[in-house]
């Protein structure tokens, strides 16, 4: 099927791509649910994971100056020891219980901070910890981690450069680690690998095209935008499902 359409997927993906580093969460958010049209789910979680690699790598390139080595640490260590348990565990959980899950969660907190805008979680590292726990079983689990990563980081009102290259390294540490885990789970397909160099191309795309439009963006406005995004991933999650 992913051949017949292919140029629908490679639009689509990115569209995933621009998205995600507009909103400073990774293109996972978005290229999951798409992929999952053409793809079963376990392949879905074994191509996204070696593209995101590709991807977070292109977003750390552009973003580098702007990283927050404290919140790396915080939220990063956790992220990638948790994403190793998901990983685990996802070849035998329900993984449409999990996305409705995920998304009733995505869209209370999105709503929370919309709604209570004067809202602030204090920069603790117990705070960090949670999230990143819970975006690290989220990317192992569902394939996607960077909504509640997205989340916490927005919750801490970092500015744009900070936010989006710190999101960048957890998550390729994330990838690197759920990578190895769907190795040995069997997710990556031999037959899909062509893909890999067509989505790296959509990675450096992607990724300069969002930056191009968050260099037009106020800092305001880039947290409504990311919060909005959350919502509608959110909301999303929950409809593909019905």
């Amino acid at each position: 099927m992913l051949s017949r359409y292919l140029p629908v997927f490679i639009i689509l993906s990115l569209i995933a791509e621009i998205l995600g580093t507009v909103g400073g969460f990774g293109s996972s958010v978005f290229f999951v649910p798409v992929a999952n049209f053409f793809l079963d789910f376990q392949s879905v979680l074994g191509i996204t994971a070696l593209y995101h690699v590709s991807s977070n790598l292109t977003k750390i390139a552009f973003f580098r100056k702007g990283l927050d080595k404290k919140v790396l640490v915080q939220l990063g260590v956790p992220a990638v020891v948790f994403v190793i348990v998901g990983g685990y565990f996802s070849q035998f959980l329900d993984p449409v219980i999990l996305t409705y899950s995920l998304g009733i969660f995505l869209v209370v907190l999105s709503l929370v901070f919309l709604i209570f805008k004067k809202l602030v979680i204090k920069a603790t590292a117990k705070n960090a910890f949670i999230g990143g726990t819970l975006s690290g079983l989220s990317a192992g689990i569902l394939g996607t981690g960077g909504a509640i990563r997205g989340i916490t980081l927005a919750a801490f009102k970092m500015n744009k450069d900070k936010f989006i290259a710190t999101s960048a390294v957890i998550d390729l540490g994330v990838d690197l680690s759920r990578t190895i885990v769907y190795y040995f789970n069997g997710y990556m397909r031999k037959d899909l690998l062509y893909l890999i160099p067509i989505l790296i191309v959509i990675g450096i795309l992607g990724t300069w095209i969002g930056k191009l439009i968050l260099n037009k963006m106020s800092q305001e406005q880039f947290r409504y935008i990311v919060l909005i995004l959350i919502l509608g991933i959110g909301l999303a999650s929950i409809v593909s499902n019905l």
